[in-house]
C-alpha cells in the first residue's frame, strides 16, 4: 500500500507516518510516498489509495503537487477503494467533505470519512491516525 502525501509544516506527514504504524501492526505493509514523486501509473495497481493533504488557501488542497496529481485520478479509480486524510489550521473541514465528494464523483468507494486533525497530531489524535491506518488494513 503506498500512502501518497503532501506535507508544508509536517504536521501531515506525521499522520501518514502514525497511519502508516497502524497499518502495519495489522501486518499489512504500507510506503510512505511524496505526491511529487509519484505519478498515476505508479498507483494503477494498487488496491488501495491512502491520500493526505492538508487544507491550504481558502481551505483547497494544495494547488502545485496534490491538484494536479488529483485531478489526474478522474476516469481512473472507479471502484478503487480510497482512504484520505490532511490537517488543517482554521476553518470548518470544508476541504476535505470536497474532496470526498470529487473522488466519489469519480467513482472511487471511501473507506471511512475523511481523517481530519487540527494542526499537529498529539495525544488522542495520534491514537486516531494510527486507527485509521488500522482501519484501513482490514
Amino acid at each position: 500500500m503506498k500512502i501518497i502525501y503532501w506535507s508544508q509544516t509536517g504536521n501531515t506527514e506525521k499522520m501518514a507516518s502514525l497511519i502508516k504504524e497502524g497499518i502495519e501492526s495489522e501486518g499489512k505493509k504500507a510506503e510512505l510516498v511524496q505526491v511529487s514523486e509519484v505519478s498515476l501509473e505508479d498507483v494503477k495497481n494498487e488496491e488501495i489509495l491512502i491520500l493526505g493533504c492538508p487544507s491550504s488557501g481558502a481551505e483547497e488542497l494544495e494547488e502545485i503537487d496534490m491538484e494536479p496529481f488529483v485531478q489526474s485520478l478522474e476516469g481512473n479509480i472507479n471502484g478503487k477503494k480510497v482512504a484520505l486524510f490532511g490537517s488543517w489550521g482554521w476553518g470548518n473541514g470544508e476541504w476535505m467533505l470536497e474532496w470526498e465528494s470529487r473522488m466519489k464523483s469519480y467513482g472511487a468507494e471511501l473507506i471511512s470519512e475523511g481523517l481530519t486533525v487540527q494542526e499537529y497530531p498529539e495525544g488522542e489524535d495520534e491514537e486516531k491516525c494510527i486507527d485509521f491506518g488500522k482501519r484501513i488494513a482490514k
